[in-house]
């Protein structure tokens, strides 16, 4: 059972990364903007109706959206990890293992973050025994 889910977990990382990538593709936007135009010429012409050709409006505008957000995700999340990996390559004490982390699966991910907690749990712990709370509270 661990297994069949593990690998509908790794079809559906593969499905959104492929979703994400078309989502945010200009090509995408493009055919996506001549469609809601012709769907808008032929509801104007087919309907009288106010309140539907506002809804229509309203509807293809948030669709067409949805690409344009995407796109600004998509080259902001790049932008992001790049700055991160040059942090993590230029400073020699830092673990490599979260060198390129938008590739890992999500379990892995989840796992570096518990290690990662427990790392956080185990310096609070020394700076409690230690005292330095308390020093650096005071200033």
């Amino acid at each position: 059972m661990v297994k069949i889910y593990s690998q509908l977990e790794s079809v559906f990382e593969k499905l959104t990364s492929v979703a994400t990538t078309i989502l945010g593709n200009s090509i995408t936007f493009i055919v996506a903007f001549g469609l809601v135009l012709y769907w808008w010429i032929t509801s104007f012409l087919a309907t009288k109706d106010m309140h539907q050709i506002i809804g229509d409006i309203i509807f293809g505008t948030t669709f067409l959206s949805l690409f344009i957000i995407q796109k600004s995700f998509n080259k902001f999340s790049a932008s992001l990890h790049l700055k991160i990996n040059e942090l993590v390559s230029s400073h020699d004490t830092a673990s490599n293992a979260v060198m390129n982390a938008e590739a890992k699966t999500e379990r892995e991910i989840t796992e570096l973050s518990k290690e990662y907690s427990e790392l956080a749990e185990k310096i609070k712990e020394l700076d409690e025994e230690i005292g330095l709370d308390d020093e650096i509270g005071n200033k």
